[in-house]
């Protein structure tokens, strides 16, 4: 499986922006071309049933919740989910 999106998912908190910045780093480090996006909007925060932020999704699977991560393990994560 191919990694087409990467998500960021919380409101805009400084966990929040610090978690798009380490996953934009890891997305390169790994040589990947998908896209990374922020999702701020609450209405959809809640829709996808998520209580605590930051959160990270891969192609739309939620993968973490409520932790700063670091670079490695976001790298991990990709990996994981077919980097």
């Amino acid at each position: 499986m191919s990694i087409s999106k990467v998500e960021v998912i919380g409101p805009g908190c400084p966990k929040c922006k610090a978690l798009e910045g380490v996953a934009t780093d890891a997305v390169r480090s790994l040589g990947l071309t998908c896209e990374v996006v922020k999702v701020a909007d609450m209405g959809e925060i809640i829709r996808r049933g998520i209580m605590m932020t930051p959160a990270l999704a891969i192609n739309g699977k939620t993968v973490s919740t409520g932790r700063s991560l670091g670079k490695s393990d976001v790298e991990k994560l990709l990996k994981d989910a077919g980097a």
